[in-house]
């Protein structure tokens, strides 16, 4: 089964009768800022004030085009680390500039990029199809080239410490986080949520998956995975986790009960909370042990 549609295949699991029709039912309606395709449901989404922190939407220079940029840090002054979140397949969205600022009010300077703004974005697409046809189709070469262009933008940031950079990213981002923490040594953590670890490699987009690069990664690496994730094996999970290890990387794996795929996106009927809220506290605390310390 595609991994885009586990989170509907798995969706009542782990919930009472009344909170997934509840959901189901409010599925069908828009909510402002977020990809139609993504089914997004109004029921539970967390939304994190910008009071207390300074917001910045703006554009970097990647290659010649200007990608769309957005960052968060608290308001006071100071020097705070890094943590660059990767979006989900459908792009910087409001459910993932909500995580940016998330990262803000717990003393990181955070900040994400439209990955398909080349393409003119994706938040107006209603069918997952039209826009697998759209993401599928850029290269992880180009994704690792903006992702340097706007590292070397946060790094300019007087409020930055430009030495300690973390990535996190969702989904397909969770699978960018693992590639570029082996494409670019500075990185001196990474978070991935439910990345996968042995992805396609079509011509010309992929030449490698996670696992296949593991050994290049040497920062501390954690990942969290739902059991349930119809699109990512168990058993890959653990792979990679050994292959980390055996290279001498630290890395720990949380693979959480009943959760399916995109168990931390709070918009979609594949939200638990439960394991959401202990991996969002499992990151906050291998952040703040690998920047801040």
């Amino acid at each position: 089964m595609d991994w885009d549609k586990d989170w509907l295949a798995n969706a009542h699991e782990g919930m009472s009768r009344r909170q997934f029709l509840a959901r189901v039912t409010a599925a069908g309606a828009a909510v402002a800022g977020y990809a139609p395709t993504s089914q997004a449901v109004a029921g539970e989404i967390i939304s994190t004030p910008t009071a207390g922190l300074t917001v910045v939407e703006g554009k970097v220079n990647a290659a010649g085009f200007a990608v769309p940029v957005y960052l968060a840090r608290p308001a006071r002054g100071g020097q705070y680390p890094v943590v660059i979140v990767l979006p989900e397949v459908f792009g910087m969205h409001a459910y993932i500039k909500d995580v940016v600022r998330r990262f803000a009010a717990r003393g990181f300077l955070a900040a994400t990029f439209e990955p398909y703004a080349r393409e003119g974005g994706v938040l107006h697409l209603t069918e997952m199809g039209d826009l697998r046809k759209v993401v599928d189709a850029v290269p992880d070469a180009r994704v690792m080239a903006d992702l340097d262009a706007l590292v070397a933008y946060v790094k300019k940031d007087a409020d930055a410490r430009p030495d300690c950079i973390g990535v996190t990213g969702f989904c397909r981002g969770g699978m960018y986080a693992l590639l570029y923490a082996a494409h670019n040594p500075e990185v001196k953590a990474v978070v991935s949520w439910y990345g996968q670890i042995k992805p396609p490699k079509p011509a010309g987009i992929r030449s490698a998956g996670p696992l296949d690069i593991a050994a290049r990664i040497k920062a501390p690496v954690l990942g969290l995975y739902g059991a349930e994730d119809l699109g990512i094996p168990v058993a890959d999970i653990q792979e990679m986790e050994s292959a980390l290890q055996s290279a001498g990387t630290t890395a720990e794996f949380v693979i959480y009960p009943n959760a399916p795929h995109a168990f931390h996106a709070d918009y979609r009927p594949s939200y638990r909370e439960n394991a959401a809220k202990d991996g969002w506290a499992r990151c906050l605390a291998w952040f703040t042990q690998y920047l801040k310390s």
